[in-house]
């Protein structure tokens, strides 16, 4: 313990460095619990799907989309959301959302924009396209 003290006073910079990552980890862990949006696994995202009627939304661009996509899901990319585009999206307003994107890191952004239009039930994909085809599970095309 001592040492750890006598490097952190001769190393204030990284000392304070440190402490700012672990702060910032701490808050992304506390606003994704507190989030309305939560992430889901494919697991999830098949149970939602089949049994409640859910409706994966992938955000890619429409030539990835055509390349491989989750089997019924909606094409509207990330662009068309962002310009109010979601006129085609109220019909499924009481039913569960599952946001799509490459990795699951566009899709948290998209997921926020609709919690806060009133789709009650918002959801992302952890990991995206990427997780969907690394589990092995089927795309269609």
């Amino acid at each position: 313990m001592e040492q750890l003290l006598t490097f952190a006073g001769n190393n204030g910079m990284l000392s304070a460095i440190w402490v700012a990552l672990v702060v910032m980890i701490i808050v992304t862990t506390i606003k994704m619990k507190m989030s309305p949006v939560k992430q889901i696994s494919t697991q999830d995202l098949t149970f939602l799907m089949n049994r409640e009627e859910g409706v994966a939304l992938d955000i890619r661009k429409e030539k990835d989309f055509k390349s491989g996509h989750i089997l019924d899901s909606i094409n509207l990319s990330s662009e068309k959301i962002n310009n109010n585009g979601l006129t085609s999206l109220e019909k499924h307003k009481d039913k569960p959302i599952i946001v799509v994107c490459y990795t699951g890191m566009t899709a948290a952004q998209i997921g926020s924009k609709l919690s806060k239009e009133g789709f009650s039930k918002v959801s992302i994909l952890k990991g995206g396209m990427s997780s969907w085809t690394s589990a092995g599970l089927p795309v269609a095309k």
